[in-house]
């Protein structure tokens, strides 16, 4: 079914975390992304990679130990799916968790489902 197949997409690209030739599997390379800390619209894998590169420069402490999404509610129509969730991210000292909305967009071709544009929101 393809909302199940919609869902597994979007947990297995989480698992891949940190492997960003695996994760970047489950992206179109020419997506869309509106990011909360980014001040446009990104378009493609490069500039994707420019955001994550600044995002390492300016880290501080250490990472989350988990990242997931949950509360996952998908929907298809032929080809094209749609994923809702929350992004968690865990941390194993005091801070809190970090969520954010996420709105993915996917396309089913060749190589399976993969996102075409990608929305998070940060949570207060």
């Amino acid at each position: 079914m393809s909302i199940d197949e919609l869902t597994t997409t979007i947990t297995d690209m989480y698992q891949a975390l940190g492997d960003r030739s695996a994760f970047d599997a489950h992206l179109h390379p020419d997506l869309t992304i509106w990011e909360s800390d980014a001040d446009r619209l990104l378009c493609g894998l490069a500039a994707l990679d420019a955001l994550r590169d600044r995002r390492a420069a300016e880290a501080t402490g250490p990472a989350p130990v988990t990242v997931a999404p949950e509360e996952l509610h998908a929907d298809a129509w032929d080809d094209t799916g749609l994923v809702r969730y929350v992004l968690r991210a865990r941390h194993a000292d005091d801070r809190p968790n970090v969520c954010f909305r996420v709105t993915d967009v996917l396309r089913r071709g060749d190589a399976g489902w993969r996102i075409v544009h990608h929305h998070a929101e940060a949570v207060r």
